[in-house]
């Protein structure tokens, strides 16, 4: 009777108080806005305020961060597939699209260190270049938090009933993370790339 009686005030316990992680990670990612937004405004400031922008030898080019922005932008609308297919209670499917989508923001990392390695200056050379390099190295940091994010759910779909039609807040936490990153990316690529192709 007691264990009937206790199970019965966790289930009750349990509806009086809702799932509020995805709130949680949506102020999170609100903070991280802000930071960003802080990251642009110094960009535009330096770049209204100096009279060549990028300083010459440090322009950027567009092919391999086009390439990089075409698989980081086409990986949000697969990782929504998965969304779509746990929410079908298909875990195989589910498994599959979020696979790929790990592999498409590794890609745009390798892309990315591919980038620096061929860019022919540094950290440290003006302050187009600081601007650039911590910009897109934070940004890059996110994508990489946001791998980890993927191979988590990645992993623990191979736990039984872990996830299923009913019970899928991971696989959609995720899912927003990866296009709050993608959203980022555009606008960084907008400002950095596009205003500053040669």
């Amino acid at each position: 009777m007691t264990a009937i009686t206790t199970s019965e005030h966790h289930t009750t316990a349990h509806e009086q108080h809702p799932d509020l992680r995805v709130w949680g990670l949506l102020t999170f990612l609100i903070s991280e806005s802000l930071m960003f937004g802080g990251f642009f405004a110094t960009y535009l400031f330096f770049k209204g305020t100096t009279a060549v922008w990028p300083p010459e030898g440090t322009e950027v080019e567009l092919l391999v961060p086009t390439v990089n922005t075409i698989i980081l932008i086409s990986s949000s609308f697969v990782i929504h597939f998965g969304d779509k297919a746990i929410k079908k209670n298909s875990v195989g499917w589910m498994r599959f699209w979020y696979f790929i989508t790990f592999l498409m923001g590794a890609v745009f990392l390798v892309g990315q260190v591919y980038e620096y390695m061929n860019l022919g200056y540094g950290l440290t050379t003006n302050v187009f270049a600081n601007c650039f390099y911590l910009m897109t190295g934070f940004h890059g940091l996110h994508v990489f938090v946001g791998l980890l994010l993927i191979l988590g759910v990645f992993v623990r779909s191979f736990d039984p009933n872990h996830y299923n039609s009913m019970q899928h807040t991971g696989i959609e936490m995720a899912e927003i993370y990866w296009h709050f990153v993608d959203i980022i990316w555009i606008i960084l690529f907008t400002l950095v790339y596009l205003m500053n192709a040669v």
